[in-house]
């Protein structure tokens, strides 16, 4: 078996994790530039500065942490004697050539990557956008053409300008609508046929995890974020709304973080923990593909007292201008289970018990052959929409040899499983799947720890975790491995 010709292989990253330049050529302050390192076992912390009394601090970035997130009165902050990881990145700034150069060596059809909204509009209301950042993009996005690798780019990928944190709230404020619907039809216009795919937003369900990163919102109240939520699907509406009317050819994709949920054991107390585990993440994708609330969130908002602010116009985008496609991303599955189990495991910000039939890494994600399988069917079959893979991958501490080699069997062996279980998902179960965007192809800081050492990539970037290192690019055994499975259309996986 093989994939269909018109596959797009290929890679993906975040400009926040990669693209460095901090407020070079008239950036702004995003949410994530507030971010500093961490590991595995130490949280990334948010850093503030009260500017009434000039206090500064910082609050360990949480994940579903309760309603007050940074002290009353502080707003976040860079502060001076803080290292901040997106700051620099990996340098795609002024790398890009170099390392689109190797995306193309490796046969890629696309290349996932997200736009800083903060370099375009660099506090999030400006009247105008900033020319230097757009020109930028126009330079990225000539060189993916020079190669025919189609870009595919994400709006908002936990990029929110701090400005609309500070001055609004984030995305609890419907001011944020027009706000993004500024920034992105500016953009689409701007590369029209330079740029045929795009996501509005990155990973939308992590608003129910981390609003901060998800929407640049600083009040965690349920309310908040079913607001925050609320406002992201109506802009996302707008700009598919937008490039139907005037650039049909463009489509405009939703992007979930989903994983497959399984129950620890047969008790039916613990199946009914897997559905509303489900549904805490599917009814962001009945929102934004199916075009709909479904009823079980809407009942739940009534048990909560949750009332949103919102118009009979909303609900109208929604149902007329869902989502082109449905793009996702899935690191794995996560086991869930109303008994007591010893250990809690991590995933893509979402933790489950440990599944004694997978392996784990050594920040203890599991790896599941039939993840991508199970995903693809699920997806596909609930909305009838093309579907596209867009994060997929392993975190690893590679080790850079004396020579410069990197040899990284592990990813190959987790690609290959998952890509096998892309292939039946195509060929037996019979799913439209667009493409592959392996995350993190070139490596870069991890979002969820701040590491360098937890690398991604089919290139090794050399810099630490203190921010040390030249910088060079350096291909990994996987790089050549990819570089053949790409040729085969994934014939072959050796």
């Amino acid at each position: 078996m093989s994939f269909p010709k018109e596959f797009l292989w290929g890679g993906a990253t975040a400009a926040n994790q990669y693209e460095g330049g901090w407020q070079e050529d008239g950036k702004g302050i995003n949410t994530s530039d507030t971010l500093t390192n961490g590991s595995h076992t130490v949280a990334r912390r948010v850093t503030w500065k009260n500017p009434t009394t000039g206090e500064t601090g910082s609050t360990p970035m949480m994940f579903m942490s309760g309603d007050k997130f940074i002290p009353e009165g502080a707003i976040p902050a860079v502060l001076d004697d803080e290292y901040y990881p997106s700051h620099i990145a990996t340098d795609f700034y002024h790398h890009y050539k170099e390392d689109i150069a190797l995306m193309a060596e490796m046969g890629f059809k696309t290349f996932r990557m997200s736009m800083n909204w903060a370099r375009i509009f660099p506090n999030g209301d400006d009247e105008t956008p900033n020319e230097a950042g757009l020109k930028f993009y126009d330079d990225v996005f000539d060189e993916c053409k020079k190669y025919g690798i189609e870009p595919l780019v994400t709006l908002s990928h936990y990029e929110t300008p701090i400005g609309l944190t500070i001055k609004y709230g984030g995305w609890k404020n419907r001011k944020c609508i027009d706000f993004f619907e500024k920034y992105a039809t500016t953009v689409i216009k701007r590369y029209v046929g330079k740029v045929k795919y795009y996501l509005t937003f990155n990973e939308i369900n992590v608003m129910s995890w981390m609003p901060y990163m998800a929407g640049g919102i600083i009040d965690f109240s349920d309310q908040a974020k079913a607001q925050g939520a609320h406002n992201q699907f109506v802009a996302s509406a707008k700009v598919v709304k937008f490039t139907h009317e005037n650039y049909p050819e463009i489509k405009a994709g939703q992007m979930l973080a989903y994983q497959p949920t399984y129950t620890y054991t047969c008790d039916p107390a613990d199946q009914i923990l897997a559905l509303e585990r489900e549904q805490q993440t599917i009814w962001y994708s009945d929102v934004q593909t199916g075009g709909h609330y479904p009823e079980y969130k809407l009942k739940e908002y009534e048990r909560k007292g949750i009332k949103l602010e919102d118009t009979p116009e909303d609900y109208e985008l929604l149902r007329n201008y869902s989502a082109d496609f449905l793009s996702f991303s899935c690191y794995g599955s996560s086991t869930v289970t109303t008994h007591e189990v010893k250990d809690n495991v991590g995933g893509n910000f979402v933790m489950g018990v440990p599944n004694p039939y997978l392996k784990t890494n050594a920040w203890g994600w599991a790896t599941d052959p039939a993840c991508l399988r199970l995903a693809c069917n699920t997806l596909y079959y609930r909305y009838n929409k093309p579907i596209w893979i867009v994060e997929n991958g392993i975190g690893w501490q590679d080790k850079l040899e004396a020579d410069h080699t990197i040899h990284d069997d592990y990813r190959i062996d987790y690609l290959r499983q998952n890509i096998q279980s892309m292939d039946d998902a195509i060929n037996k179960d019979g799913v439209n799947l667009m493409g592959y965007t392996m995350w993190g192809c070139i490596d870069l800081v991890s979002a969820g720890t701040g590491e360098m050492r937890k690398r991604y990539g089919f290139v090794y970037v050399d810099r630490d975790d203190e921010g040390k290192g030249s910088l060079a690019r350096y291909k990994k055994d996987s790089f050549y491995w990819y570089k053949k499975v790409i040729a085969t259309q994934g014939e072959d996986l050796d």
